[in-house]
Formats: C-alpha cells, sequence, structure tokens
C-alpha cells in the first residue's frame, strides 16, 4: 500500500535567466549522480521532455559536465509521446539529439519508452514491467526525476482532470491529453512521489501562474497536477528563472541559490 505523501518542504531556487538556472541544476544533478554512485554503485535518472531541458541536457554534454559518470548512470523517461522514436515530437528524440549522440553512456543504460508497439497500453505495461524488475520493492526509487511544468500546471503527461491522476497501482500508463500528439505514455504520480529527488525546470512568464498555483496554491492535484508532487522520502527542488517566478515572494524563494 502506498504511504500518504509528507508534506515535503519545496526548495525554490530563482536564477536571473535558463542559462544560469540550467547551469546550476547541472551541476547539481552532476553531483547527486555521483553521490548515488559512489554510495550505490549506479545513478538512476528519469528524464523530461519539452524545451526547457535542453539547455541542461546541452550542458551535461560538454566538457565541463566530465565529472558526470556516465557509465554508471542509468536514464529513462517520465513520459513520451506515442510516436516514432524519430518523430520531431518525441521525448527521446530530443534527449538523443542535445545528450545522448554527445556522451559516453553505454547503450545499455538508455531506457526509452518504446512506442513501436501497436497498442499503447502494451507499450506502459511493457515499461512498467521494465521498472518492476529494474528497482526493488513495489516502487522505483529513482535517484532524481526531472520534471518541466506547463501553464496548464500538468507534469510528465499527467494533464489536469486526468483519470491517470487517480492511478495508485500502476507505475506507467497510456494517457489521451488534450494536447499534440494526443496519445502519451507516462509515469504515474506514486512512481514520482517515491523519487530521492524531484528537480522541476521551468523557465518562462507564462508559466508564473502555474509555479504559484503549485506552490502557493489554491491547487489540488485534480486542477494542477505539480501539487501533486510530495515526495514520501525526498526533495522537491525547484530550479526557475525570473520570469516563471514572477509571483513568487521573497519568503518563498531560497536565500542564496547555488551558481
Amino acid at each position: 500500500m502506498m504511504r500518504t505523501p509528507s508534506p515535503t518542504r519545496p526548495v525554490v531556487y530563482v536564477y536571473p535567466d535558463i542559462d544560469a538556472m540550467s547551469r546550476a541544476a547541472a551541476r547539481a544533478l552532476i553531483d547527486r549522480a555521483r553521490e548515488a554512485v559512489e554510495a550505490e554503485g549506479r545513478c538512476a535518472i528519469a528524464l523530461s521532455g519539452g524545451n526547457t531541458p535542453r539547455a541542461l541536457y546541452r550542458l551535461l554534454a560538454t566538457e565541463s559536465a566530465r565529472r558526470m559518470p556516465w557509465g554508471q548512470v542509468d536514464l529513462f523517461w517520465g513520459d513520451e509521446r506515442y510516436v516514432p522514436a524519430d518523430d520531431p515530437r518525441s521525448n527521446f528524440r530530443m534527449a538523443k539529439e542535445t545528450l545522448l549522440d554527445r556522451i559516453p553512456i553505454p547503450p545499455a543504460n538508455i531506457h526509452p519508452m518504446l512506442t513501436a508497439h501497436p497498442d499503447p497500453h502494451d507499450a506502459a505495461r511493457a515499461y512498467d514491467t521494465l521498472l518492476g524488475q529494474w528497482f526493488p520493492g513495489p516502487w522505483p526509487r529513482f535517484d532524481v526525476i526531472l520534471l518541466g511544468l506547463a501553464a496548464d500546471g500538468h507534469i510528465a503527461s499527467l494533464f489536469p482532470a486526468s483519470p491517470a491522476l487517480q492511478v495508485m497501482d500502476r507505475r506507467v500508463v497510456a494517457v489521451q491529453v488534450p494536447a499534440e500528439p494526443p496519445l502519451r505514455l507516462t509515469m504515474t504520480l506514486p512512481v514520482i512521489n517515491h523519487a530521492a529527488a524531484v528537480y522541476f525546470l521551468v523557465a518562462g512568464k507564462g508559466k508564473a501562474g502555474s509555479v504559484h498555483r503549485a506552490l502557493i496554491g489554491p491547487c489540488d492535484p485534480a486542477t494542477c497536477p505539480a501539487a501533486g508532487v510530495h515526495p514520501v522520502a525526498g526533495d522537491v527542488i525547484w530550479w526557475v528563472d525570473e520570469g516563471a517566478a514572477t509571483f513568487l515572494g521573497p519568503a518563498v524563494r531560497a536565500p542564496s541559490p547555488p551558481s
């Protein structure tokens, strides 16, 4: 049975722009990966799609990120558009072009959500099974799950009012969403809430309203899925630029964000 999520207090780091935000997030992600490898021998990270993480992925592929222990890092995906892997809309393709093709990571360490199944529900079950085989216990414990945030408050492919928000007995589900492409695969909230750390990456003034709703409220997961992120025993760190933090007062912002 899933434990009731604890009221984890998010840490909110605000930066002048997306470049400064991404540099700080990249350094923190590398440090956390190294700590996980030192402690457990491996590190598991779930990647996000969308535009905001592109800058982070490019930074992770540079010489300055050589401290990343790619040989012991396993990469998964938090969600995927149900399109071919070479489709421009594919989250896998975006990560491949900005990160995977540029780093010395063994192919066996890359675990995309496969979209070649004729039935997306079979694809969801296959990824659910993969996670169950990879991680001990009923729920995966990712070292880091990366999440973006949309203006409507959705995370991964968990959209407002989606029945998937109520799923508490599966790790991955196929969903229909009110966006293009409409068919997606997504990890569920219990998976996100069992991570050791959740990193939100949010940039742009167009996201300011959803950032405020998720952090300040009033909001509930049914209308703002980001409000449902409360890890059972983990950290929630928001990496945001000034645009996305427009409606956040000083009491919410961490006083000394890492550079």
